[in-house]
């Protein structure tokens, strides 16, 4: 038998220390890859070299870090823009392409110093709009919009000074976290991540700490989409921490435990994706607990959060762990027709991927296409969407119905 060689059992000690850190089991990081947890555990103790990039690389995406957090010095994946990657359009590519460059540098320079084309009263009204939009997951108009809006906004919070400076960084604080909300639902989490530091950024130049707060709840989202859950996991928990000093002080308002309870479930989906099932049901408790005590559902800083809103997450979070009949037996009792399409969307699109995963396909069908219907893009551009599509596509094979193979066909999900 070869002996292990030291550099292995580093590597192995690493692995497992990362692994405790984001408190999964090797069972766990295991099904994560789609390995055995014998494999793992030779991993971890040396016995098995990972040399191969393509096996780093899923260790790395399991774990949620970069492959050179693994091994130092580890070339960068290389890209092939001619065959191996393929930019796949959407509705976002102007604002993307606004975000790609900085709207007012004209003004910080001073080679421009234009008087402001519209009011702040005017601007707070495009911003709600926009936000409107968001939700409706109209993001062709949403993108329409902001060619104008963030150019104006950025300009404005450079020219004006003292409370209409402070409300103007607010309202630019506000376009980025929808901004930052609409490229996480059209999986673009690259150009979610900058939009949302700029509206932390914004905001802490508002003076409004909550609105930070809000910012940082985008940001954990487009970690998530990035497989960057050690990030997301640090991000979220440095705001809940100053939120519960708040909180434990007698400090925190209503709306700050909006952005509190909002954290948590966004935690939640964080240890779901790593399959830390209690870490995520305590999260969702803690969540349900301030709910309970707010006593209603709100929008505060356009997170929609309250009772019915944390239960659609536990219906997420379930799906998320495999636990489908949790999820349904959830789902059946949420009332949500007081909330905007994309949740009842999302609710409808999670109760279809537990009935996928039961092999339910006349219910999981049922479901996404009432979900599409509210909310088109939550389906046709959500990968756990496609991929329960797509799913139930191989299930049924030349057996499945019309309506399956068009719906996967508007939402790619074949390819």
């Amino acid at each position: 038998m070869k002996p292990v060689e030291e550099k292995d059992r580093a590597f192995g000690r690493h692995i497992a220390k990362l692994r405790k850190e984001r408190k999964l089991t090797q069972q766990q990081l295991a099904a994560l890859m789609q390995k055995t947890s014998s494999w793992m555990s030779q991993v971890e103790r040396g016995v098995q070299p990972v040399e191969r990039m393509d096996v780093l690389q899923e260790l790395a995406d399991a774990l949620g870090v970069a492959v050179q957090q693994l091994r130092p010095g580890a070339p960068l994946p290389a890209v092939d823009v001619s065959s191996s990657f393929e930019y796949r359009s959407n509705d976002l590519d102007e604002a993307r392409q606004i975000i790609s460059g900085h709207p007012a540098v004209g003004t910080i320079l001073g080679a421009v110093r234009p008087a402001p084309s519209q009011t702040l009263d005017e601007l707070a009204a495009g911003v709600d709009e926009m936000w409107e939009l968001t939700h409706q997951g109209e993001f062709a108009e949403v993108s329409a919009r902001l060619t104008s809006l963030l150019p104006d906004l950025e300009q404005t919070v450079r020219v004006v000074e003292g409370e209409q400076q402070a409300k103007a960084y607010l309202l630019l604080a506000r376009t980025y976290q929808a901004l930052a909300a609409a490229f996480v639902r059209q999986d673009e989490a690259d150009a979610a991540w900058v939009a949302a530091d700029r509206a932390i950024w914004a905001a802490e130049k508002s003076g409004d700490p909550l609105h930070v707060c809000a910012g940082v709840f985008r940001m954990v989202h487009s970690f998530v989409r990035l497989k960057r859950l050690g990030q997301a996991e640090h991000a979220a928990k440095t705001a809940i921490d100053a939120l519960e000093r708040l909180d434990s002080q007698g400090e925190l308002t209503v709306p700050g435990m909006s952005v509190l309870g909002s954290l948590y479930l966004a935690m939640a989906l964080v240890y779901a994706r790593g399959s830390n099932r209690s870490g995520a049901r305590e999260e969702i408790g803690k969540a349900r607990a301030v709910a309970a005590r707010m006593g209603e559902d709100r929008n505060d800083f356009n997170l929609e959060f309250g009772a019915v809103n944390v239960e659609i997450q536990a219906v997420s979070t379930a799906v998320e762990l495999g636990d489908a009949g949790e999820a349904l037996d959830i789902g059946g009792r949420i009332d949500a027709d007081s909330l905007s399409h994309e949740r009842q969307g999302r609710l409808l699109m999670d109760l279809g991927r537990a009935h996928a995963q039961r092999r339910h396909t006349g219910e999981a069908l049922s479901c996404l296409l009432r979900a599409e219907a509210l909310s088109p893009e939550t389906v046709r551009t959500h990968v756990a969407a496609r991929k329960a599509i797509r799913e139930l596509v191989l299930i049924e094979g030349p057996s499945a119905p019309p309506e399956l193979m068009a719906l996967a066909e508007r939402a790619d999900a074949l390819e």
